[in-house]
């Protein structure tokens, strides 16, 4: 070690120090606390063993994860052959250095605790770290001690520092003591530093500075803060929310520089729309970004998400791919089917929630093992490449897996639970639906709508360039739009369309207010309430891959009938740069005034903030991935867009009630009509004292069914999750949907016009037997954009008056002043309010001197 390196020795009382304490290298911790410290450490921490006393398996404290571990010279003697020496720290006393100098050959160095300070050389050690424990003077002194002794290592007892930024007389600062030998070779003092990506294996994300107050800020609050040259503390994200976590700090060999290794959130740490301060991202950490992106954002249908939703795919693409490796011979075809390999294997990875970082500590990890397997291939494997006969294994090398993925022809079938056999933490479980990592969400969009915001048109048709890989001289398409001819959209679609327009319009019209309200509180006082349209609203409409005139019709309809002046409809252009016909023949029928040919975020955010082509709107309506999702819950919270949004969004919904009259084919049909939406989609099944023989029909049905829709990949992990809850009366029934409060909730059961009464909270209710829950999407009438995720408790569908607003006026007359007056100034100077008070008593003033 040619810079000396902190290294803190944990005590019984060190927990709160630990979080501090991982940043700046590795914690000495005694065997005696090992199982009770290392559930606590962090992900990233490193840890050396002090083993001297201990009589345990010195070498599984190496294979379990100690970098080194400190020990005596009989156990040094116990290790040798066993253990590199590199891993070895030997403990002696002071007195014991000139008999121990020849061991010292066998260890990578010598650990001593120290009465005085001392230096290596004046201990007589060379080629040697020394891990010095000092002595414990007044801990304002301990810092020039560091500072003149310069071992290799100095230890100092947790006992004696405190996570704060200043030393006081029985504590040293946690930064400080890290700080101590760190010197700087610039008239300014400031350390250069560079920052790097935890996520991304350490990659460079530019160079900054930082200087003593700012470190100690920063493992203290173990966020990223540098020193500016030019306006000091520099918190990074205070003021853009692009805020770093971080986590460990580490000197150079001179220790006269710095690196940070962090988790960058929000924006990004370039000024300039780039992954960092040297370009964009490449190789690896390009195709890591890109996977987690498409993890949440693949087109149903497209390559990558057959991938990530069908197991057994993806497994033999991995199998196939290392064949092929295997098979290869040249340097270029070997590095060919690497990278076949390697996006394969990382594509596995993505879809379990592992990262390349996840995959480097598990390297590091099993770098750290002394004890090895023997390491041959597995009996299956030598008979594929050796055609040998497999020989029986007396013991198995690795775990017998007690599961196997699920085979293509598996039974689709749903899980069962009696509600009234479950206790009360066990049925706020099953209500729960799965958690949404908002904040994630909204650091990933949150550069894609700045971009908007900034770069205005020209970034808005980069990014539609780049996601939906059309390049086009404009986004904005204006009426009067082009008429689909016949081979386009053929004519029964047309109709189709048509007879849903008409049933939805006929239904958002009667929902309209058609005269104000006007009611008289007191002789003289007249309060009113009026309607007025949203002036403009933005529509979303999903595209790409999937023909959405549905969700256009729902949104377009109300904002017509409502009167809003200005509609922008938003969906995905294909990649000729057009949009479905469908969606077109829709925007024709609603007024749409402008085609904003752009989705996702970029739509999101265009709609939001507005360009020079794409009108501000005032409120943006309309489902979406995630990535919509996230950025709509972005620009609602920012006061300089001053735009509102529809409701919260969540994966699609269906609870449906079936008595012993239900259909089974209906009630399998209706559940599987919500789980090919997506492999989240949340389908529950309340039955009500059902027969075991009626409750395997609908199962067989559910089965039968699901096998024959052409999504039923993405079915079939929908129904895995899925949930009968079984019940026993009507009334537990309609009390768990009411908990649950579905988005579409479906009533096949005896005498289901009666019950509807009972319902408190739903997005859309479907009753009886012949009211699917698929007319509410189409064509009924009812609108099918609705609150999920619970939120039916508290939100509404969207209806015409989600593109209204109400104003409320009132007409006071002279002698409704006189009456009404004195009790304003009353409760007005009970506020101390007097300018309210003033206000009336100048007019009751003047009404007086008129009489």
């Amino acid at each position: 070690m040619s810079a000396p390196v902190f290294l803190p020795l944990l005590d019984p009382t060190a927990a709160a120090l630990i979080p501090a304490l991982s940043l700046l290298g590795p914690l000495l911790i005694p065997a005696t606390l090992l199982r009770a410290v290392l559930p606590s450490l962090p992900p990233s921490a490193r840890y050396y063993v002090q083993a001297e006393q201990s009589t345990e398996d010195l070498i599984s404290y190496l294979d379990n994860g100690a970098e080194k571990i400190v020990i005596s010279q009989s156990q040094l003697g116990q290790l040798a052959g066993q253990v590199a020496k590199e891993r070895l720290i030997l403990k002696v006393d002071e007195a014991e250095l000139a008999s121990v100098q020849q061991l010292t050959q066998q260890a990578t160095g010598v650990y001593i605790v120290s009465s005085t300070a001392h230096t290596a050389k004046s201990l007589g050690l060379s080629g040697v770290d020394v891990f010095l424990q000092l002595p414990s003077p007044k801990t304002t002194e301990l810092v020039d001690l560091i500072r003149s002794s310069r071992p290799s290592s100095y230890v100092l007892p947790t006992e004696i520092l405190a996570a704060s930024s200043t030393t006081s007389s029985t504590h040293l600062s946690i930064a400080e003591a890290y700080l101590a030998p760190v010197i700087s070779d610039r008239p300014d003092g400031l350390f250069p530093t560079i920052v790097s990506s935890s996520n991304h294996s350490g990659k460079p994300l530019g160079l900054v500075y930082s200087s003593r107050e700012s470190v100690t800020e920063a493992i203290v609050s173990q966020t990223g803060v540098y020193q500016s040259r030019k306006h000091g503390l520099w918190r990074k994200g205070e003021t853009s929310g692009a805020v770093q976590e971080l986590v460990s700090i580490k000197l150079d060999c001179d220790s006269d520089a710095l690196v940070f290794e962090v988790v960058q959130h929000g924006s990004g740490f370039c000024h300039l729309p780039q992954s960092t301060c040297f370009g964009r991202w490449s190789g690896l950490a390009k195709l890591e970004d890109t996977l987690q992106s498409r993890l949440q954002d693949a087109p149903e249908g497209s390559y990558t998400k057959r991938l990530f939703t069908d197991e057994k795919l993806l497994r033999s693409k991995i199998m196939e791919e290392a064949e092929e490796l295997c098979d290869a011979n040249t340097k270029e075809e070997v590095a060919f089917e690497a990278a076949d390999l390697v996006y394969f294997a990382l594509t596995r990875c993505i879809s379990k929630g592992v990262s390349l970082k996840d995959v480097e500590r598990a390297l590091d990890k099993k770098a750290l093992k002394v004890t090895r397997r023997k390491g041959d291939a597995k009996p299956k494997w030598e008979e594929k490449v050796n055609g040998a006969a497999v020989k029986p294994e007396s013991k198995p090398t690795e775990p017998v897996p007690q599961s196997f993925p699920e085979v293509e022809d598996g039974r689709i079938q749903m899980r069962s639970v009696t509600l009234s056999r479950l206790n009360k933490d066990e049925q706020k479980k099953i209500l729960l639906r799965p958690v949404l990592n908002s904040l994630a969400m909204i650091d990933k969009v949150k550069p894609i709508v700045d971009r908007v915001r900034k770069e205005g048109d020209a970034g808005l048709r980069a990014m539609t360039k780049q996601f939906d890989k059309a390049d086009l001289p404009s986004n904005v398409l204006l009426p009067p739009f082009a008429v689909p001819s016949e081979d386009e959209l053929p004519r029964d679609v047309r109709e189709a369309i048509d007879v849903a327009y008409a049933n939805v319009k006929t239904f958002h019209v009667a929902q309209s207010e058609k005269e104000a309200l006007v009611v008289e509180t007191m002789p003289g006082v007249t309060c009113s309430r009026f309607v007025r349209p949203i002036s403009r609203v933005g529509v979303y409409v999903p595209g790409g891959t999937a023909i959405l005139p549905s969700t256009a019709i729902m949104l377009g309809v109300p904002a017509q009938v409502a009167g809003c002046k200005t509609i922008v409809l938003a969906t995905p252009p294909r990649p000729d740069g057009s949009i479905s016909p469908e969606v077109l023949y829709v925007a024709r029928l609603t007024g749409v005034t402008c085609i904003l040919k752009a989705g996702g975020a970029q739509a999101v955010g265009a709609m939001a903030y507005g360009t020079d082509e794409v009108p501000k709107v005032d409120k943006i309506f309309g489902p979406g991935n995630q990535w919509v999702t996230a950025a709509k819950m972005l620009v609602q919270n920012d006061t300089d867009a001053l735009v509102a949004i529809d409701m919260p969004a969540g994966p699609s919904e269906v609870l449906v009630i079936a008595d012993n009259t239900s259909n089974p084919k209906f009630v399998a049909s209706d559940l599987l009509s919500q789980a090919e939406h997506g492999t989240d989609s949340q389908v529950v099944l309340v039955a009500i004292s059902l027969t075991a023989d009626h409750l395997a029909a609908i199962e067989e049905e559910i089965d039968i069914q699901a096998k024959a829709l052409p999504r039923v990949k993405i079915a079939r992990e929908a129904i895995k999750k899925s949930l009968i809850v079984l019940v026993d009366s009507v009334d537990e029934a309609i009390k768990f949907s009411n908990e649950y409060a579905p988005e579409h909730l479906i009533l096949q059961m005896a005498n289901a016009p009666d019950v509807v009464a009972d319902i408190d909270n739903a997005g859309s209710v479907f009753v009886g037997a012949f009211s699917p829950e698929s007319c509410g999407d189409y064509a009924s009438g009812t609108n099918h954009t609705l609150p999920t995720n619970g939120f039916a408790r508290q939100f509404s569908g969207v209806n015409t008056l989600s593109f209204q607003k109400h104003i409320t006026s009132q007409f006071v007359t002279g002698d409704g002043l006189r009456v009404l007056g004195p009790s304003v100034v009353r409760l007005a100077e009970r506020e101390g309010l007097e300018a309210h008070a003033n206000a009336v008593r100048v007019r009751l003033a003047e009404l007086n001197q008129q009489q």
